[in-house]
């Protein structure tokens, strides 16, 4: 027998113990069965369960779940990613604490430190997406530093290089003084700041000078030119004179480029090649020297002169002091702008020529291209293939290479005179430079590692054991369809179907599902700063973990927002223990019924016909919005079925046949009880797996519920009669109790109910009698067609069925009639706001769908209270 209240905090690890000691999760390629497969975007080692997280697991968790049970060989990939700059920095911060740094170890000492670390540390978000429920197949679990899938990333480098489409070169790329490494384009977000425009003079030679507006005047120290556009006739004098420049009296060129904007500034380009792009291709087409006046920790190196060793900003103060005492500072103004920040820690990026390596990326997103337009891949929403395209259709080489000493070390070497010899280990560059030189020379290995995503986008095959030709790789690739949030669109998925097409040939996935951003219940980011985080593993201690996955299934639409709070998690605790009371009541009173016990043909009631009708219906409702995504309307469907239809109406039904006199008819409610709760159990398990585990356990059946059978559709159990039956007993009660409520009927007193006219209202009050007596509180049913109304009734409509209540000796109707007036002015009041609101065009096109469903369904219920206080009134 169940306990009278459910507890996670017990169940949750039992169960999860029970599933681990069974070995469920575990996936075998060759059964036969049609596969289904996922690969988990891999976690960072640093990383800790968040909402975000928690999501994108959970999703995943419900269809590997529910393909598992409707028959597929369904297999989800677990691993992690080494996070090379995020792994290294906290690292490098736990040895600062010891009073050491990574250079005090040197390379092999550090990454050993690195090492050490993960095996202390680097499973602790697995463990925490086991407690989620995740059912992933951990025998396949991958990390991708391990010895297989770093074979895989150097065979890769090796044959993109072959191919043609990896090269090294000194290019102007983004550089982070605190991580000390070159960035990708899109690990650099550019954020709007307050900042400052600088003018200075730059002194002409021959007398005379040029005002140049700079926002970041520490750079001038690396200028060899100034621009001005041709077209420019306030300038266009000035090209082939020279100028000089201020505190380093470097004799500067001035040039004409078209790529100068007159409405900037003073429409005078300062020309620092070594530190801006723009900057870099015009001297490049004047053979203007590139200085690069940077250290990689962002200090001013020796061609910074007298301001070498101050860091960056302290070197700007110091500029622009210098320029002021000397006359040359013209002016400073307030300026808004866009800086690029390091996407991890967030430090001011700096434009840097750096020797680096690249991925030409052009050959490999064409073919990615025409895979989405092809129809190869769909993006679930749609609209996120439009982004796609955009960054593809407009995208950059890749700066692969990092400054870093954790991750791939890149598989290039070098021989005496800087010879490059690309292979899969050391002897095999060894064998390469001793036929380019004739004999053995001395190698050097290149000191960078590859950027984290290079090996992640390899991650679909790789984790399956490519380069070998596996079972798995026959099996499960292409996946089923990848689930991830939109902030790694350009950082994974694209890459992962470049590298996929290219390597395999074929499409990594078949779908790619776009999660929303979370944002809290005012539409606001969720952040510590601001007071309204939820924390996912707090969550699991206050309310259960199925409770938090039923809020993030329940709360997940194909928008691009999706709000979360503590009410939508309250009431998902309130819907775990009403199934956990439903099951109770249900197994409590049918403890004498087997259960391989079946209904062979029994006769059934007309609220048995109705609720199996609804069950078929809740069985193609839930699998058809599972198949589409609709996790929320799948919820949605599960919790309206189990709180309002079974709990609230069939189980008060069905009191009256476990409580009466009639053995046959109590069995026949005993077995359709067991046989709709054996369905809303196996319907739930994907979304709240623990509860519905330990409801499966008391219910007597055999093996776990994980591995039972998905319910199938039953058409044969559909029953619009049976529907339409018990609607409008559902509707009368519900009408009844309303204007009970309404009138003030005191909760406890039984007042008769007298049906006056509408079809079906003789068979309310012969086949339905006793529950609309009961549920309506009705002291007996009578059917009275046309009968007058007394003086003191109150009267109501439930759909085609007209009523009164003799209420006249039970309520002060002088009382009631004033109170009834105000709350009509009240409610037609809110109602009328409300229309002007759903009658606003605007509300309609930009507030979300739900939204306005919800305003919709109030204003309906405002418009039948209205109708029902009319009508009271009128009584």
């Amino acid at each position: 027998m169940l306990p009278p209240r459910y507890d996670p905090t017990e169940v949750e690890p039992r169960i999860l113990a029970f599933w681990e000691e069974r070995d469920l999760w575990r996936c075998d390629p060759r059964s036969g069965k049609p596969p289904f497969s996922i690969v988990i975007p891999p976690p960072n080692i640093t990383g800790r369960l968040h909402l975000g997280h928690n999501l994108v697991y959970t999703l995943q968790d419900l269809l590997i779940r529910y393909k598992r049970m409707a028959g597929f060989e369904a297999c989800w990939f677990p691993g992690t990613d080494h996070a090379g700059i995020a792994t290294q920095n906290v690292v490098e911060k736990a040895l600062a604490k010891e009073g050491i740094t990574r250079q005090d170890l040197g390379r092999e000492g550090f990454v050993r430190r690195v090492w050490e670390w993960k095996e202390r540390y680097g499973n602790e978000i697995i463990d925490q997406l086991q407690v989620l429920g995740c059912s992933c197949d951990w025998s396949r679990q991958r990390f991708t530093l391990d010895p297989g899938l770093s074979r895989a990333v150097t065979l890769a480098f090796v044959r993109l290089h072959r191919d043609g489409l990896i090269y090294r070169g000194d290019y102007m790329i983004h550089w982070c003084p605190r991580c000390g490494t070159a960035l990708s384009d899109i690990e650099v977000e550019h954020e709007e700041v307050d900042g400052h425009l600088y003018f200075v003079r730059y002194p002409l030679d021959g007398g005379g000078h040029v005002t140049v507006a700079t926002t970041r005047p520490e750079t001038m120290l690396g200028d060899t030119g100034v621009a001005v556009n041709p077209r420019d006739e306030r300038h266009r004098h000035l090209v082939g004179r020279t100028a000089i420049l201020p505190l380093l009296d470097r004799r500067l060129p001035i040039v004409g480029a078209e790529e100068v904007d007159p409405e900037f500034g003073t429409g005078v380009l300062k020309i620092t090649p070594g530190h801006d792009p723009v900057d870099r291709e015009i001297g490049k087409r004047y053979g203007l020297p590139a200085i690069d006046i940077l250290n990689p920790d962002g200090t001013i190196n020796a061609h910074g002169g007298p301001f070498a060793g101050l860091d960056r900003f302290a070197a700007r103060e110091e500029v622009v002091a210098r320029l002021k005492a000397g006359g040359l500072l013209e002016k400073v103004v307030p300026y808004r702008h866009a800086v690029g920040h390091c996407q991890r820690c967030r430090t001011r990026v700096e434009p840097r020529i750096s020797t680096q390596w690249f991925v030409h990326m052009k050959p490999l997103a064409e073919p990615a291209i025409a895979a989405v337009r092809e129809g190869r891949i769909q993006f679930v929403p749609e609209r996120w293939a439009k982004v796609y395209f955009d960054w593809l259709e407009g995208i950059r080489d890749w700066c692969v290479s990092r400054q870093l000493w954790w991750g791939h070390r890149i598989p290039a070497w070098y021989g005496p005179d800087g010879e490059t010899f690309i292979a899969r280990d050391e002897a095999e560059a060894r064998k390469l430079a001793a036929r380019h030189y004739g004999h053995d020379v001395p190698l050097r290995q290149d000191e960078d590692v590859l950027d984290t995503w290079f090996s992640s986008a390899l991650w679909p095959f790789s984790v399956m054991g490519w380069p070998e030709e596996t079972v798995e790789l026959r099996t499960f690739y292409p996946t089923s369809v990848l689930v991830t949030a939109f902030d790694i669109l350009f950082f994974w998925v694209a890459r992962m179907v470049m590298m996929g097409l290219h390597f395999m040939g074929e499409v990594p996935f078949r779908e790619v599902l776009i999660t929303p951003f979370i944002v809290d219940e005012h539409g606001q980011k969720m952040s510590r700063s601001r007071g309204n985080m939820i924390d996912a593993l707090e969550v699991k201690e206050s309310h259960g973990m199925d409770a938090l996955r039923f809020t993030m299934a329940g709360s997940s639409t194909k928008g691009r927002e999706m709000r979360v709070s503590l009410r939508q998690l309250d009431e998902a605790r309130n819907f775990q223990n009403k199934l956990w009371n439903m099951a109770r009541f249900i197994l409590t009173n049918t403890e004498d019924v087997g259960p391989t016990a079946a209904l062979d043909g029994r006769p059934l009631a007309p609220e048995d016909r109705w609720i199996r009708s609804r069950l078929s219906w809740l069985v193609e409702k839930v699998r058809t919005e599972f198949d589409r995504y609709n996790f929320h309307l799948a919820s949605d469907a599960l919790y309206h079925f189990t709180w309002h239809e079974m709990c609230d109406w069939y189980l008060e039904l069905a009191k009256l046949r476990l409580q009466g006199d009639d053995p046959e008819a109590r069995v026949t409610c005993q077995l359709v009880l067991r046989e709709a709760l054996d369905i809303v159990v196996r319907l739930l398990h994907p979304v709240m797996p623990f509860l519905t585990e330990e409801i499966w356990g008391h219910m007597g059946r055999e093996g776990a519920l994980a591995r039972a059978d998905y319910p199938q559709p039953r058409p044969e159990w559909r029953d619009p009669e049976a529907e339409g039956q018990l609607n409008q007993v559902m509707d009368l009660i519900r009408e009844v109790r309303a204007v009970r409520a309404e009138v003030g009927v005191p909760a406890g007193a039984e007042v008769e109910l007298v049906l006056v006219s509408g079809e079906g209202s003789a068979g309310l009050a012969t086949v339905f009698a006793s529950a609309i007596q009961r549920l309506a509180r009705a002291a007996r049913v009578r059917h009275e067609p046309g009968a007058r109304l007394p003086m003191g009734a109150a009267r109501g409509v439930a759909g085609e069925v007209a009523f009164f209540l003799p209420v006249g000796g039970i309520v002060d109707w002088e009382v009631v009639r004033e109170r009834i007036r105000r709350d009509l002015a009240r409610a037609t009041t809110e109602l009328a706001r409300l229309e002007g609101r759903l009658n606003t065009p605007q509300f309609r096109q930009k507030a979300a769908p739900e939204v306005v469903a919800k305003a919709e369904e109030e204003a309906r219920a405002l418009r039948a209270r209205c109708a029902r206080l009319e009508r009271c009134l009128a009584s």
